[in-house]
């Protein structure tokens, strides 16, 4: 394990962004969002979370799939190139991390392996940093994670003003040889402790205990069919919200636009399941009513996804309880369907 003085991080990113594209949680007036480091950046590592997530660095809001253009009567169909560019996201929380592995559940495992998000993330050093203040909106817990061992290639903790890092992984190890030169040794003991008081932490969180007793395979059709929907649904606008700041939402249209001299450029970007145009083909749309879209989000997150890779599709990370405009959030959701120990 390694440490290094907080008042020397900068020169820490720097060196860093000598190298890679260098990402952390930057503040720009009252926004914190995950940005490209430069000079001088306000970086913020003891805020608790960022208004983005990164999924935004690893699945970007657009891409291009490929472009299409006619040459000499034939048509030429160029890939999109790969971006195999190392780059380093930096302060990501344990519900982050997580969240990156449930879309890795998707775009690798899954039926198929999507080439373009392998090639980003194969390419992504992901360091994570402990929650020293977890917020009463989190429940990270709920699903399993412990917020004290964040994991990542490399997992860091803030402790008596300097951040420890240690290695999770070769990639990882080979990251922390890049700064060799900025770290000292350090004692873990001052990190178990840190770990201990953080966990200490989330037990008194108030959505700690929500009850996910319910949500399991066997019981998919029976949460289909409660009748809880039916008054669930209506307090929603469909406005998509939780769906574009929700770290695990990998839904995507594609679409096409027409270039110079007729070059067709093919890209995809994302989409959200709570508006009316989504899954629309020819002969209409599978959900037609704000009922239906909406059970299909939380149907997803809460069982679909556990049924295919035996794992939720939330990691708790409460953004959708920060933002819903209504305060219709997934918390909500699992205690009218399954209950809580908690309120």
């Amino acid at each position: 394990m390694f440490r290094v003085p907080l008042e020397s991080l900068n020169a820490l990113f720097t060196h860093l962004a000598q190298d890679m594209e260098t990402f952390a949680p930057i503040r720009v007036g009252n926004e914190l969002n995950y940005a490209r480091y430069s000079s001088g950046a306000n970086v913020d590592l003891q805020s608790l979370k960022t208004a983005n997530t990164p999924k935004d660095l690893i699945l970007p809001q657009s891409e291009d799939i490929y472009n299409a253009s006619t040459k000499a009567g034939k048509i030429e169909i160029k890939p999109a190139q790969s971006n195999n560019a190392p780059f380093v996201i930096f302060g990501i929380k344990a519900c982050d991390i997580k969240a990156i592995g449930v879309l890795d559940n998707i775009y690798l495992k899954g039926d198929f392996v999507d080439v373009i998000y392998q090639a980003r993330r194969e390419s992504a050093y992901l360091v994570s940093l402990t929650c020293n203040k977890p917020a009463a909106t989190c429940f990270c817990a709920a699903f399993g994670l412990d917020a004290a061992n964040a994991g990542g290639d490399v997992a860091t903790w803030i402790c008596d003003e300097h951040l420890y890092l240690q290695a999770q992984n070769d990639k990882g190890q080979k990251l922390l040889v890049k700064i060799e030169h900025l770290l000292e040794p350090a004692d873990e003991a001052i990190v178990d402790d840190k770990k201990k008081e953080i966990q200490e932490k989330i037990k008194t969180l108030p959505y700690g205990g929500i009850d996910l007793s319910r949500f399991t395979p066997e019981n998919t059709l029976k949460l289909f069919n409660d009748e809880n929907w039916e008054h669930l649904y209506k307090a929603c606008l469909g406005c998509g919200v939780c769906t574009y700041i929700c770290p695990t939402c990998s839904c995507y249209d594609i679409r096409d636009y027409e270039g110079k001299c007729g070059d067709i450029h093919r890209f995809r970007c994302w989409d959200s399941c709570m508006y009316p145009d989504f899954t629309l083909m020819a002969h209409g749309n599978p959900r037609i009513s704000q009922k239906e879209r909406f059970r299909q989000r939380f149907m997803h997150k809460l069982a679909y996804h556990n049924e295919k890779f035996g794992e939720y599709g939330c990691v708790g990370c409460g953004r959708c309880v920060n933002k819903c405009p209504v305060s219709l959030n997934i918390v909500k959701i699992i205690k009218s369907l399954g209950g809580a120990q908690n309120d």
